[in-house]
């Protein structure tokens, strides 16, 4: 039953998509986005919880609720953006999106030298594997949790694995990644959640806070000697988007393994944290990402 729900309202969604202007539905997104933020009282706790954690009393409710409401848009411009791009060559795909500092990336190819990037839910997330395979023409073989519906999960995979994306579950997804290295092609990690201990989260800053972060890049980036390259994607008009690579973080190998891979970890965490302060509005707050070590500020007051 639930495949015919999640489906019912993915067709809903591409019918509106297809027949309104983009004006009106940039509008309609906009309202449903403020009902969403304000009626989902769950999420919006998350939210302002994350928010004022992050950035304490420098940032006013005013602004709390301006970030929060922009999460939600910015989902559902997610979920457009996807509907959209079904069916469309690499060239309309690549229309309106900018490359910032390409002759990162360019020059790792250009020396064949294997590539792990590492994004996050930030922006419109699903267009960058898609956008840089497409630009770059290189082989990205990309992480992604399977979906409860089975007929969604299929339908996400069909649109992510276009111009030389591969997808592979998270669960065995070392496995996969090793191979893909191992055969010349490119991998694609989004760290930005919360990962438990006993998943093999570790310990590090984020916001001048603890939380536990996935090592799996680091793991990768010392065991081949591989660097690693942020990517994230932004938009003001979510009509045309800045695909940009950061300064690449090099991969780090002494005789103290468990030390090289807290400190490149952390150096990842920055790169993120960076990215969010610079435009707060883009990050998907609705994670518990700092459960891990502060539980309580996700409680909510009994009524």
């Amino acid at each position: 039953m639930i495949d015919y729900i999640y489906l019912f309202l993915y067709k809903s969604f591409e019918f509106l998509a297809k027949v309104l202007p983009v004006k009106v539905m940039n509008f309609l997104l906009r309202g449903l986005s403020s009902f969403v933020y304000f009626f989902d009282r769950k999420h919006n706790h998350i939210i302002n919880s994350n928010l004022k954690l992050a950035f304490g009393d420098k940032m006013s409710q005013k602004r709390r609720d301006e970030i929060g409401k922009r999460v939600f848009y910015n989902l559902l411009q997610t979920i457009i953006g996807f509907i959209r791009r079904d069916g469309k060559n690499s060239e309309e795909v690549l229309k309106n999106i900018t490359f910032k500092n390409e002759h990162i990336l360019q020059d790792y190819i250009d020396k064949n030298k294997k590539i792990i990037f590492i994004t996050g839910h930030y922006s419109n997330w699903e267009l960058s594997s898609l956008a840089v395979s497409a630009k770059f023409g290189i082989n990205l073989v990309g992480v992604g949790r399977k979906l409860d519906s089975n007929l969604m999960d299929r339908l996400l995979f069909k649109n992510r694995e276009q111009f030389g994306v591969e997808m592979v579950y998270r669960k065995g997804a070392i496995k996969n990644l090793l191979k893909a290295l191992k055969n010349g092609k490119a991998i694609g990690l989004l760290l930005d959640q919360h990962l438990g201990a006993k998943q093999g989260g570790i310990e590090v800053e984020f916001f001048g806070h603890k939380v536990l972060h996935s090592p799996s890049a680091s793991i990768l980036a010392r065991n081949f000697n591989i660097d690693v390259i942020p990517i994230y994607v932004s938009t003001d008009n979510y009509s045309d988007y800045t695909i940009t690579f950061y300064q690449p973080i090099p991969f780090i190998k002494t005789d103290n393994k468990e030390e090289d891979i807290k400190n490149m970890t952390q150096a990842q965490a920055k790169a993120m944290e960076d990215v969010i302060r610079a435009k707060p509005d883009e990050w998907f707050w609705v994670h518990k990402r700092w459960k891990g070590f502060y539980p309580e500020i996700y409680e909510r007051e009994k009524k």
